[in-house]
């Protein structure tokens, strides 16, 4: 557990980068810090490794204050992601990751053994060992951060930015990776980002900042979304925080059974099947490969390939959010969102009317029951 007790950051300037912070950061935990660029919130995250040190109040680990113990020995204790990864160019990267182990102790032997373990549980392939930064995308770079971070496997992680340099589809891949890991290790793990959506998607609780250090509100994602405590709080997080909100409610959608051809059918075929102008084509274990306009084929004898479907539309888990499956079927160029299994294969499809029928259920406040004339209900 961390814990900020009346902590602020006060320049000889006057400057206060962070302003009477007090907050708890679980154990097990995942807590995030988000807001405007100059909130505070990377100066609050380097007050717990003192990189920088506060002006007054007092930072705690598990009740231990962080000041009681030479800083060298509790960063080596803690584990510390930043966004360009940090690696030294001129080490390999089983050396990168093998840097706190060594340090604290451990053989090298040992030290690289946990390395590629470690490479291997951030989903890098062992030949990556040898291997040095510049060798790597910007996405794997970020992985063997987080695998250094891990190496000592520290009770307590810090996370800056560690997936805002990389691209849209990178930094969603990183961020379910990162979920995975935490489920399976269960790090109390304080991350600073500027990206609200980011912070609905890892956070256990959200600590939204103000500019001047303040914080504005401290609470778990959905009543973030729900309730916000005021009228910065509220414009921070987005005038679709209602849309955004559907992503914790629970989808109850039954999917219709979908029409569907394999790769490598006709578009005769297809048309026989096709409830309407679109057809599913799916894989032979069943997975969706795309959508076929048969408006847009002339000739019934063509095989259908790769190149002729349209990729459009995400895909909804079944059993996943009302969000979810609501953008499946708007994103969808047929309009029928696609819902998948545990094994990505076509369970069905579904309709936005049907999921807006469903939000809007989920959305009605509850009614109280009213007693009838003549006696209680």
């Amino acid at each position: 557990m961390i814990r900020f007790d009346a902590v602020s950051k006060k320049y000889p300037d006057g400057t206060v980068a962070v302003d009477e912070l007090s907050l708890t950061a679980p154990s097990g935990q995942i807590t995030v810090l988000v807001g405007p660029s100059g909130c505070g919130k990377t100066t609050s995250l380097r007050m717990v490794n003192r990189m920088i040190e506060p002006t007054s109040g007092t930072i705690t680990i598990d009740d231990r204050d962080v000041t009681s113990v030479p800083a060298t020995e509790l960063r080596r204790g803690i584990g510390y992601v930043i966004q360009h990864a940090g690696l030294f160019p001129h080490r390999t990267v089983a050396d990168n990751v093998a840097t706190v182990p060594l340090l604290t102790g451990m053989s090298r032997r040992e030290a690289r053994a946990r390395a590629v373990e470690l490479l291997e549980r951030v989903g890098l392939p062992a030949a990556f060992a040898k291997r040095y930064p510049a060798q790597l995308s910007g996405g794997q770079q970020q992985r063997v951060g987080v695998a250094r971070a891990l190496a000592a496997d520290p009770p307590v992680m810090l996370m800056d930015e560690p997936f805002s340099a990389v691209d849209p589809v990178v930094r969603d891949q990183l961020q379910r990776e990162f979920l995975r890991l935490q489920e399976e290790l269960q790090k109390t793990i304080l991350f600073v980002t500027h990206d609200i959506d980011e912070a609905i998607r890892l956070g256990d609780r959200i600590a939204v900042m103000a500019v001047g250090g303040r914080l504005a509100q401290l609470a778990a994602p959905a009543e973030l979304l729900a309730m916000p405590a005021d009228p910065f709080v509220a414009d921070f997080v987005g005038r679709d925080r209602g849309y955004r909100a559907l992503g914790f409610v629970s989808a109850e959608v039954a999917a219709d059974p979908e029409p569907s051809v394999r790769l490598g059918s006709t578009v005769r075929a297809a048309r026989g099947v096709a409830d309407g102008d679109w057809v599913l084509v799916v894989d032979d274990a069943g997975a969706p490969q795309g959508w076929l306009d048969l408006a847009r084929r002339d000739r019934d004898d063509d095989v259908v390939t790769p190149s002729m479907l349209n990729l459009g539309g995400t895909l909804a888990p079944a059993g996943g959010t009302l969000r979810q499956t609501l953008d499946s079927a708007l994103s969808s160029p047929s309009g029928r969102g696609v819902v998948v299994d545990d094994e990505g294969r076509v369970v069905g499809s579904v309709r936005a009317a049907q999921v807006l029928e469903h939000v809007s259920e989920a959305m009605r406040p509850p009614t109280e029951a009213v007693a009838p004339p003549g006696g209680p209900a």
